[in-house]
């Protein structure tokens, strides 16, 4: 009576097949259970500070606008209305900021962020207040006292995690003059898609290229799918 079986040989040209297999799609889906996690963190965190203005209003009996000059009392009163495990100072000439801002092209700035496409970032509109949630999200402000626009950028992820580009996993957030939350590149914020086309396109070198990309990372399906390199 035979004895049928796989060869050895047969064995090893098997694992090798499916060790080529797991190596061209390991990589997606890594991948792919990243781009969703970076998409439902901006969700959450889009909510979380939503919320907290929301929360303003009820104790307050009036909205966060720009015209209330709020300047940098945004910080401490964001974060009495949100759960928070770090305050990162204020940014603007701050040692002890997470994300330190000197000034253009200062040696001091930080390096941690880029831009859309990985060019070096302009961080004027980060260094008005910063501070860590409870999920690890940094959240960074824009909210000088002269400003006439106030900004609300947050990490999903943290600034200690790659990739640290603006409109891939630092996103920007407006709000508005009746103290919506509104996402950057919407209609009726600063650098609104139909007007600033460049600050969210994959071969633009500007500055500020990624900022409006918040409201298609939320209205896109596979915004995520399609991130530069």
């Amino acid at each position: 009576m035979k004895n049928y079986g796989f060869t050895l040989a047969e064995v090893l040209i098997t694992l090798g097949i499916i060790g080529v297999v797991a190596a061209l799609t390991l990589p997606a889906l890594v991948q792919n259970n990243r781009n969703r996690e970076m998409q439902t963190r901006l969700k959450r965190g889009y909510s979380v500070l939503s919320q907290a203005l929301d929360m303003y209003q009820a104790e307050n009996g009036e909205r966060i606008t720009p015209q209330t000059k709020i300047g940098w009392d945004l910080k401490p009163v964001l974060m009495k209305y949100l759960k928070t495990v770090k305050d990162c100072g204020y940014g603007s000439l701050d040692d002890d900021a997470c994300i330190p801002n000197y000034g253009p092209d200062n040696e001091k700035n930080s390096t941690k962020y880029t831009t859309y496409n990985g060019k070096t970032l302009y961080l004027n509109y980060f260094d008005d207040g910063q501070f860590v949630l409870n999920d690890g999200s940094l959240v960074l402000l824009e909210s000088a006292a002269s400003a006439t626009n106030l900004y609300i950028s947050i990490d999903v992820n943290g600034y200690n995690k790659r990739p640290n580009r603006l409109g891939q996993d630092l996103f920007t957030f407006q709000i508005d003059k009746k103290g919506i939350l509104k996402p950057m590149g919407a209609e009726g914020t600063t650098f609104s898609l139909s007007e600033y086309p460049s600050y969210c396109n994959p071969k633009s070198t500007d500055i500020n290229n990624g900022i409006s990309c918040t409201y298609k990372a939320l209205t896109e399906p596979d915004y995520f799918k399609n991130l530069p390199k």
